[in-house]
């Protein structure tokens, strides 16, 4: 756990890193005042998605919140859960689509929502399940998304500057020896917006390890977890693309990337020893021992990915195996 959040406080010193390194390349060379105008616009833009989010994703899954008599069993597993993360109990949603999976969300602690979808209630057992609710809640106690919300603001801020320069900001030096100087700072912009968003997509792989590693401190077996994911990759596989597509953009809320399912079963198909379906204590003991294969295809695809390789992930379950 240590060594993640090594990880995460690196990651977020080295973005920022990044941001005062063109500020003070800009203001120190450039003379550009105008660059504040897009760093006040970049909050100004994330200040609204704070306040609209969740509205947002409410419509887009067709969440519809429910009651403990509606769900007993639900409610009492969330319950159960929240009280054991110290939070407030989150409201309680299901989303009206036969895609498994789980997503959690708000503006804090005391605004978070806890959904499941239709498909995940069909397809999970009791103790799957709630380890996937446990995995969701550690993201509600780790403000998960707005600290990805404050992240992305800054490969947005680098595209804008890299726009600017490029494109408006050698108009009125073409002529001048500042013209070649202010594309180089638009094209080193550039370069920073891809290396920004890659480093943003890394840190959205390494809150899924925390709210990973969150469920098995509240109390869920690693097992449990592990064989939830293995679960939810076949059942993505097996549901209409269309409904894939139509959640799309907010694939890095959910526990799983839908949309790599066909490519992760194949990986998967090393693990699941007796092929019943399911991932038990023994079999994530075995993987603990094991070197799993992973392409260098695999490894590219997961970096362009907002979550982990899946073999990659479950195998880091079987280290918290008791």
């Amino acid at each position: 756990m240590f060594g993640l959040k090594l990880r995460m406080f690196l990651l977020v010193a080295a973005l920022f890193g990044i941001v005062y390194a063109v500020v003070t390349i800009i203001g120190s060379y450039m003379g550009i005042t105008n660059f504040y105008f897009y760093l006040i616009l970049a909050f100004f833009f994330m200040f609204i998605q704070y306040l609209i989010g969740p509205k947002i994703v409410e419509w887009s899954m067709r969440v519809k919140y429910v009651d403990e008599s509606e769900y007993p069993r639900l409610h009492q597993m969330v319950e159960e859960l929240s009280r054991n993360a110290g939070i407030p109990k989150p409201k309680v949603g299901i989303s009206e689509t036969n895609l498994p999976n789980a997503f959690a969300f708000g503006r804090s602690r005391r605004d978070g929502r806890v959904c499941v979808t239709r498909g995940i209630l069909n397809l999970l057992d009791r103790e799957e399940l709630k380890a996937v609710l446990g995995h969701e809640i550690t993201h509600i106690v780790n403000r998960d998304m707005l600290t990805i919300t404050l992240l992305s603001v800054i490969p947005m801020l680098m595209y804008r500057i890299a726009w600017h320069f490029l494109f408006f900001g050698s108009v009125g030096r073409r002529r001048g020896e500042g013209a070649a100087y202010t594309a180089l700072i638009g094209v080193a912009a550039l370069l920073f917006y891809f290396i920004t968003n890659l480093l943003v997509l890394y840190a959205s792989r390494i809150r899924e390890y925390f709210a990973d590693k969150g469920s098995v401190e509240l109390g869920n077996q690693p097992s449990a977890l592990a064989s939830a994911l293995y679960k939810l990759v076949y059942g993505s596989a097996r549901t209409n693309k269309q409904a894939i597509k139509d959640v799309e953009g907010l694939k890095a809320f959910f526990v799983n990337d839908p949309s790599r399912a066909n490519k992760e079963i194949r990986e998967l198909v090393q693990i699941d020893l007796d092929r019943s379906g399911t991932l038990d204590a023994g079999e994530l003991q075995y993987l603990r021992s094991e070197k799993m294969k992973i392409t260098f295809s695999d490894r590219l695809l997961e970096a362009l990915s907002t979550h982990p390789n899946m073999l990659k992930r479950i195998q880091k379950l079987s280290e918290y195996n008791r």
